[in-house]
């Protein structure tokens, strides 16, 4: 067993089905954990699907990242997979070239699969922290519904066993275990959040010189992927439903194949002078859409935790999120904003309605409130709970 106070560097694998160019919570945890291990001094390694499907060993950021050949899968506008006839080799390849003192997955699928196996036969200390949701994934699968909901509880089934083989399971959440658990898991499971960078995203810190044209306007942020389980159109309705006195528009950061259909539904109410579509942006002008805008929403229904709504709350926003899976553990209601009922627009435009109409004492006390509640979060505390974790593990292999 590693001294569990030992400061000796680690090597460490990362294997992870999603990584940075791709922008989704999952690349964005596993690149963020990635650099933090490294600049802690750890050698660390990611294992990974190839953005543009060609097989590539780089240096970024401190972390050496193998892209493993992929393919395109067209139902989904970014998803690249690796074949597991493509990717069990190489994967063997790399952990004997490696030699890793751990392994962590970062999913089950198809490069998780093949490192779970090979860090069992080797005896390398195992953790795994799981981001699946299987209604994350249905969206994109087009078969009749009886077949869907069986392979909905094959997954789960699926998910169990690979994972359960971990020395450690993690997941960002509490609500997040509880649901594993509430899927036949019996292994312990520990909480552990994605974590940020507090320090990007401070009121104190940001520039707000970008601020809205109309001084009086009061915007809704989105953030995210404009998927089908994000919900995003049920803010457009809601920002139609709110008393035109308070001026509330929104904002709509991401991109997705959703995109035309939402311009479509804010022509269709008459606000599409309400609601701007930014795309992907810049990490500055990510912070300065957090700076400027009146509250942060969140309709989704598959978030085993949100890392947006995370750097929102850093930087002093209210939140609005919807009441489903892991969202409402960041939400105290009449504190730092709502939950709302999900699907029902009504509720949750009265919700942004009740944070709209605060004078500017009020918004600044609820901000503040949300940023107490995220301090919590600060990515220093979860690099130190998984280099306790992999000190931890027993283990059968020594370099």
């Amino acid at each position: 067993m590693f001294p569990q106070q030992s400061s000796e560097p680690l090597r460490i694998v990362i294997g992870a089905e999603t990584y940075a160019p791709e922008v989704n919570g999952a690349a964005r945890f596993a690149q963020r954990l990635a650099t933090g291990l490294a600049q802690h001094g750890h050698e660390v390694h990611v294992i990974c699907p190839a953005a543009t499907g060609t097989v590539s060993d780089t240096e970024e950021d401190g972390v050496i990242v193998h892209r493993l050949r992929s393919h395109r899968w067209y139902p989904h506008p970014t998803w690249q997979i690796c074949f597991p006839w493509e990717t069990k080799p190489a994967v063997q390849a790399l952990l004997e070239e490696i030699q890793p003192d751990v392994v962590h997955v970062q999913a089950h699928f198809v490069i998780g699969r093949f490192l779970i196996k090979g860090a069992k036969r080797r005896g390398i200390p195992l953790a795994a922290t799981n981001h699946f949701m299987p209604d994350n994934v249905a969206p994109y699968v087009s078969v009749p519904k009886p077949i869907l909901d069986a392979g909905i509880r094959w997954a789960w089934r699926d998910l169990r066993k690979q994972f359960q083989k971990a020395d450690v399971i993690t997941t960002p959440t509490q609500l997040a275990a509880d649901l594993l658990t509430e899927h036949g898991f019996n292994h312990e499971i520990r909480a552990i959040s994605c974590g940020i960078d507090l320090s990007g995203f401070t009121p104190a810190t940001v520039d707000t010189s970008a601020a809205a044209k109309d001084k009086d306007a009061r915007t809704v942020l989105f953030v995210g992927r404009l998927a089908e389980e994000k919900h995003v159109d049920q803010i457009i309705k809601a920002v139609a439903l709110t008393d035109p006195a308070l001026n509330v528009r929104a904002e709509i950061v991401g991109s997705g194949e959703q995109l035309e259909n939402l311009e479509n539904l804010a022509r269709s109410l008459g606000v599409a002078n309400r609601v701007s579509f930014l795309g992907k942006i810049s990490d500055e002008e990510l912070a300065k859409a957090y700076a400027r805008c009146t509250l942060f929403c969140l309709p989704g229904t598959a978030e085993l935790q949100s890392i947006a709504t995370l750097e929102a709350m850093a930087t002093g926003k209210p939140v609005v999120l919807a009441d489903a899976v892991a969202l409402p553990h960041l939400v105290r209601e009449g504190y730092n904003g709502y939950l709302f009922t999900p699907g029902v627009t009504v509720e949750l435009a009265e919700q942004i309605s009740k944070i709209a109409a605060l004078d500017a004492d009020a918004l600044a006390a609820m901000g503040e409130a949300s940023a107490t509640m995220v301090a919590k979060h600060d990515i220093g505390n979860t690099l130190k709970s998984f280099e306790e974790i992999y000190r931890s593990i027993p283990a059968g292999h020594r370099r």
